[in-house]
């Protein structure tokens, strides 16, 4: 089967579920093949057994199950010859594909009148996504689907008032929404497409069984009630040449084909009359339909051999790739028609459909083969007519209400963290389009900046979740390979719209947009280091040359993770924990303690060089900074005198992104301003007061 991508990698992109920055490594689920390489896989949707599909209609006793490949590919599934419903996989209906970017299957179990019986994960390939969260957590979550009404009002579900979204659904799980909306959407999805392909509407998939309106045979055929198809006996004899026993000269009807399902009684009771119409509907098991076939002419569409092999060879029910032929056990033998106006038939037949093979409610198509040996073989035809239930001889469905995408209700949901955000993001263009006049006010930049940063840590990183991550930047690459949806992108809104700030950031100003502005942890570097200065803590200068090789290690471990993760993106993960992203921000430092050591320890080393981590250790800073180098405007000043004449500039520098001769290295600026606070202070910058003391 062909691997699809429907909802794709993106869901990686979209950000790691509130913030979280990466998951904790632990095993994936056993369906994964340890270490297969990203997306090599051939995958087949999971197929339920009597076992689990028992489980998900909780039934006692044996069940039954059987394919039905109609329009929607599902399993009907029948107790002591009632059906239960249908159960359809999420990977094969809705294309469901996880937070790894590698298929999701939940096998979703739908009754016949609208409700999820149950839902089961069969596979998947994701790691944990937070600390406690185990894929006993995720089974949990998708079991809590059962019993969901899919056909009840919205106004019913939330007591006669505008219902919430969601309403009845299980809650996502914190710091794992992307991967738990994607579950969420898959299993609605699927469950929705089951339901509206079976009627919604109890057992029989819909068909009208209780409305009787008089009809003769004329308005039968005009109604759709019974299709006819025919063939002449010149068309019987041009496909039948050869045969050993010819047809008979001159014109005449070599078969007259009459079908329909006669289970709703406005066909059945006209056409059969009371009594042989109820002895008809007798013979079917709860979900079984009855077709009638009638024919006049030479032809018998049901021949003798069926006394002896108990099959009824000529005759053929096709739907999709179904292919049923009725035997002994499916026929009832009408001898007569009781409608008015029907012509003579030479035979008259009910056959049973069985609900697991043939959905009386979808086209299908009746054949009736005729055979006659020739000296070389035997000579085929075959007439057919096809066959689709007209609209009145249906239950109008209940209407299945569609829940609103879950990236709506995400966003309407924190519609304050939007509002927080884009604030945010609004405040910050304008300082970086109006620099000249911010920088030019020391103190407004001074202070300006320590309260933006402040908000960046405790609301944007603390709050609001709004810390990125170099999984990320991994998982994006990867939707580029597999596709993806933008529904699943902007299930996280405010990591939506951090990225998409710092996609257009890159390419005006480069990768500081982010590093030096809105990154929490960079923010607690900042500020924590600016508390040691003012305790007169020592600050270590590294020498630019020993600093420039320093560098080489955050390039190196983002190649390392990116590489990584085409073999394994579990490995990935776990190598990515170099970030100390969730346990600062994400966790709030609830975490196991080599995790809270290791951050620590990052934090104690920034207090005696600013921002240790960004300017050594970070792959995300690495991974912005190679798109950083498509940056279409240079908006820091510089002047020759710089690196020559004075180097005060290169000494204040935040992340040592200046060298000796001045230069502004714009993969390691962090765009702090502080070089051009400095460049516009005549107080501060050499060459302004030169020129004042000349002046």
């Amino acid at each position: 089967m062909r691997l699809r991508h429907a909802v794709g990698g993106i869901c990686l992109a979209a950000g790691l579920l509130g913030g979280a920055p990466g998951p904790d490594p632990v095993a994936a689920a056993p369906a994964q093949a340890a270490g297969a390489p990203f997306g090599t896989e051939a995958v087949e949707p999971a197929e339920p057994t009597p076992a689990i599909a028992a489980r998900l209609f909780s039934q006692d006793g044996a069940v039954s199950v059987v394919r039905s490949r109609g329009t929607v590919p599902a399993w009907r599934v029948t107790a002591d010859g009632r059906v239960l419903g249908d159960i359809g996989s999420t990977y094969e209906i809705a294309g469901s594909v996880g937070y790894s970017g590698r298929p999701l299957d939940v096998l979703v179990a739908v009754t016949a009148d609208g409700r999820i019986a149950g839902a089961e994960l069969m596979q998947h390939n994701e790691p944990i996504l937070t600390l406690g969260i185990s894929t006993e957590d995720i089974a949990a979550y998708v079991g809590a689907f059962r019993g969901y009404d899919l056909t009840r009002p919205a106004l019913e579900r939330s007591g006669g008032t505008a219902a919430a979204q969601g309403e009845g659904l299980p809650d996502v799980i914190s710091r794992a929404t992307v991967t738990t909306g994607v579950i969420r959407d898959a299993i609605l999805r699927t469950a929705r497409t089951l339901a509206a392909a079976r009627g919604v509407a109890g057992e029989g998939g819909g068909i009208d069984r209780q409305s009787l309106e008089p009809r003769d045979w004329a308005a039968l055929l005009a109604e759709g009630g019974l299709a006819t198809a025919s063939a002449d006996l010149a068309q019987a004899r041009a496909a039948l040449a050869g045969a050993k026993v010819p047809l008979p000269d001159g014109e005449g009807v070599f078969l007259e084909l009459f079908a329909g399902v006669i289970d709703p009684p406005t066909v059945g009771e006209n056409l059969l009359g009371a009594p042989p119409f109820s002895r008809a509907m007798a013979m079917m098991r709860p979900g079984d339909s009855a077709l009638l076939v009638g024919s006049a002419g030479m032809q018998s569409h049901r021949g003798a051999a069926w006394r002896q092999t108990g099959q009824f060879e000529r005759v053929t029910v096709v739907q999709g790739d179904t292919r049923f032929q009725p035997t002994e056990a499916d026929f009832l033998r009408i001898d007569k028609l009781a409608i008015a106006g029907a012509p003579e038939l030479r035979e008259i037949s009910v056959f049973r459909l069985p609900g697991e093979e043939i959905d009386p409610t979808h086209p299908f198509r009746v054949e009736v083969t005729a055979t006659r040996p020739t000296d070389a073989g035997e000579a085929t035809m075959t007439v057919g007519l096809d066959y689709a239930m007209p609209a009145a001889y249906r239950l109008a469905p209940p209407q299945v209400e569609a829940e609103a995408p879950l990236w709506v209700s995400a966003w309407q949901k924190k519609r304050a963290s939007v509002i927080g955000v884009g604030a945010m993001l609004a405040v910050l263009g304008a300082i970086l389009f109006l620099q000249e006049s911010f920088v030019r006010r020391p103190r407004l930049w001074r202070w300006g900046r320590i309260g933006f940063l402040s908000v960046t840590l405790v609301w944007l990183g603390w709050i609001a979740g709004g810390q990125l991550s170099v999984v990320q930047v991994v998982a994006f690459l990867h939707s580029l390979l597999t596709g993806f949806r933008w529904e699943t992108f902007l299930i996280e809104p405010v990591i939506f719209m951090l990225w998409g700030f710092v996609g257009l950031g890159l390419l005006f100003w480069g990768r500081g947009v982010y590093c030096g502005w809105l990154c929490p942890f960079g923010a607690l570097q900042e500020i924590t280091n600016e508390i040691a200065q003012r305790l007169k803590v020592p600050q270590i200068e590294v020498p630019f040359a020993v600093q420039e090789r320093l560098w080489v290690i955050k390039y190196t471990l983002f190649i390392a993770i990116l590489a990584l993760s085409f073999y394994s993106m579990e490995q990935a993960l776990v190598l990515a924990e170099v970030e100390p992203f969730k346990t600062a921000m994400s966790m709030r430092f609830m975490r196991a303690w080599p995790f809270v050591a290791f951050v620590v320890a990052l934090l104690v080393a920034g207090l005696f060089i600013e921002r240790f981590y960004c300017r050594y250790l970070c792959p995300l800073g690495a991974a912005l900074a190679i798109p950083a180098k498509l940056k279409l405007f240079d908006w820091l000043h510089r002047r020759p005198q710089c690196g020559r004449e004075c180097r005060l500039c290169e000494q204040q520098c935040t992340v040592g992104a200046i060298d000796p001769i001045g230069r502004i290295n714009p993969n390691e600026c962090v765009l702090c301003l502080r070089c051009q606070m400095i460049y516009h202070d005549p107080a501060t910058c050499t060459v302004l007061k030169r020129r004042a003391a000349r002046g």
